[in-house]
């Protein structure tokens, strides 16, 4: 299928909307007793009858592969789910019959409310038939990365990029956010997913690194010079929440941030798997490149395949 060009009012509304507010770039009644669940199988998944694999991919824009074209047929415009992301990929290596229903600024909310107009809730792609499951959220809950993102870019040109005007000002709020509102929400969704998909062995990844662990500056990534280490702080703070509820609830944990080391946005084309948020490589900044959503598949499978 030929690249699919967005058009300038979707491009804004990427910009702005979605990039500058729910950057990463993702449940009524269902109790949070998924201690109980049972640990998923670590291997490689398995049809029944000898079928094809049954696969259900959910998520935000780092799921969807948004900014990567071209965008997947017969998916919304402003989803911007890519044919070339990591669960794309993923199926046609493997041969699974893919469902994909990840969409750009999906937050855990959206697996079970509609995201927009014609979109159903994430959770209705799956059912007792569904033999692997694997997703990507958290990053837009409380818009912290969103926020994050903006805000940092505006106290780094209040100061002149001097100091850490971003950290002084917003860390207490945006970790308080991670701990006290996405981890819960995490365990609730996690939960709802094993909950629809009992027989499914259940992936999910954490995000590539955007900001460098350490601080300096990076032109192509506009912050103080301070404010990289506790962005990346940050970032960690929801990896941290991802992990604890994978355990929680007998979800494999995806690590793809500890493989991105060194890929973070700040890096030269082609060794970054994150584009800066000033960048001539693809349209949606700040989000994976097809070399991130490459290396992403290449992570994914390696652990289903354990």
């Amino acid at each position: 299928m030929a690249d699919v060009v967005c058009s300038t009012e979707t491009r804004e509304h990427w910009m702005t909307s979605r990039t500058l507010r729910r950057i990463m770039t993702a449940a009524a009644g269902v109790a949070v007793a998924a201690a109980g669940l049972a640990a998923p199988t670590l291997a490689a998944p398995t049809a029944a009858a000898g079928g094809a694999v049954e696969y259900v991919n959910l998520g935000d824009s780092f799921s969807a592969g948004s900014g990567v074209s071209p965008i997947a047929a017969g998916t919304p415009e402003s989803c911007w789910q890519s044919v070339n992301n990591y669960a794309h990929i993923v199926a046609r290596e493997h041969g699974y019959r893919l469902t994909d229903v990840s969409c750009g600024g999906a937050a855990t909310e959206d697996f079970f409310t509609s995201q927009q107009k014609g979109s159903p809730p994430q959770l209705d792609a799956l059912d007792d038939r569904v033999d692997l499951v694997t997703l990507a959220i958290g990053g837009n809950d409380g818009d912290v990365f969103g926020s994050a993102i903006k805000d940092c870019v505006i106290a780094g040109v209040s100061t002149a990029w001097q100091g850490s005007p971003c950290s002084d000002r917003h860390k207490r709020t945006l970790m308080t956010e991670v701990r006290t509102g996405t981890y819960p929400s995490l365990v609730k969704a996690f939960t709802a997913v094993r909950t629809a998909a009992p027989n499914a062995d259940v992936y999910a990844l954490n995000y590539p690194w955007i900001a460098p662990r350490t601080n300096g500056f990076c032109p192509a990534l506009p912050l103080a010079g301070g404010d990289y280490a506790f962005t990346h702080r940050l970032q960690s703070a929801l990896h941290d929440a991802i992990a604890r509820a994978a355990a929680k609830t007998g979800v494999t944990l995806v690590d793809v941030a500890s493989a991105s080391e060194g890929h973070d946005s700040c890096k030269p084309e082609g060794v970054r798997w994150v584009e800066p948020l000033i960048t001539t490589v693809q349209p949606v900044p700040v989000h994976p490149n097809a070399l991130g959503e490459r290396r992403m598949a290449d992570v994914t499978s390696a652990a289903i395949d354990r």
